[in-house]
């Protein structure tokens, strides 16, 4: 277990609910950043200490490896940035009483790397960093001065989180450059896909936080359905936070396959073409409401609803 600091000033309200960890690959000027390359160093189990407006305010553990992927929705965050960089899946923890490091510096400083350190030696943070490997004395120090909360939060995630798991969905997708079952257009299309995967099911969360049918609110246990399909989206739509639902695998198989869908108000909206007695085995009432859509969401169920959901007849 290798232990990082990330610096999230600018992107902690959306990478933290979101699980993630994103930066450019280079600088603005194309030059090699080595905060940035440190991305593809983090590895599943890995833990990472957000540091946001001098403190630091949760603790993760990476789920993944580092992807090559668009930049999620900052908002207002990131302008600058490049469109493309890596995307690093990490399941946070926030501490109810965030730590201020500059607060126990004296505790602190006697670990600080002479290069890539988080801090000065005052206990301020450095904007420059974004995200940089701790030396292990240093994160014994800074577990020590976080206490129980450290091992609390870790053991939260820990039950949560099945990092092989994680891992063994990125080499499978990783693999999948080198399927000779499919034509190249249907592997560079599948390749696409799974690319946005990360970046989508991140910007899902943003305004997603559990499946409207079963409640369960476990991100391992979701799914970021699109509701207007992929295939039919514009670049910007495939990525779009907004078309998308966190749904556990058997609804999202219904709404996928247009069994199911949701009215603007919320209702659920069943097919007369499914079979009644699905709903009975998968414990899905016949009468729902899921909780009203935003304005956004609207346009896309509105697709969903014409030409993906299946009428009678």
């Amino acid at each position: 277990m290798r232990h990082w600091w990330v610096n999230q000033n600018q992107t902690y309200r959306s990478e933290v609910p979101g699980g993630f960890l994103w930066s450019p690959k280079t600088r603005a000027d194309g030059a090699r950043n080595h905060f940035y390359e440190n991305m593809r160093e983090v590895a599943p189990g890995d833990v990472v200490f957000s540091f946001c407006d001098t403190r630091i305010k949760a603790i993760g553990l990476a789920v993944g490896r580092a992807e090559s992927s668009p930049k999620p929705d900052f908002g207002g965050a990131g302008s600058t940035w490049a469109s493309e960089g890596w995307l690093v899946p990490v399941e946070f923890e926030e501490f109810g009483h965030p730590i201020r490091p500059k607060d126990h510096i004296e505790a602190l400083r006697p670990h600080l790397p002479g290069k890539y350190s988080p801090l000065q030696h005052s206990g301020d943070g450095l904007q420059s960093v974004y995200l940089t490997e701790l030396p292990p004395p240093l994160a014994t120090a800074l577990i020590a001065v976080i206490g129980e909360a450290y091992a609390s939060s870790l053991t939260i995630l820990q039950s949560k989180i099945d990092a092989e798991g994680s891992d063994d969905e990125f080499r499978h997708a990783e693999a999948m450059s080198g399927r000779t079952d499919i034509g190249e257009t249907s592997k560079r299309q599948l390749l696409l896909a799974r690319r946005g995967q990360g970046v989508f099911k991140a910007n899902v969360r943003l305004n997603e936080t559990r499946c409207r049918v079963t409640g369960v609110n476990d991100p391992r246990h979701l799914r970021a359905s699109h509701i207007k399909p992929w295939r039919a989206c514009d670049d910007v739509e495939k990525l779009d936070g907004c078309n998308g639902l966190l749904l556990a695998p058997h609804i999202d198989h219904l709404f996928d396959q247009g069994f199911i869908s949701f009215a603007d108000e919320g209702k659920l909206l069943i097919s007369p073409r499914l079979d009644r007695s699905i709903l009975t085995r998968w414990s899905i009432p016949g009468t729902w409401n899921a909780g009203p859509f935003n304005d956004r969401q609207h346009a896309y169920l509105h697709y969903h609803r014409n030409h993906v959901f299946k009428h009678g007849g």
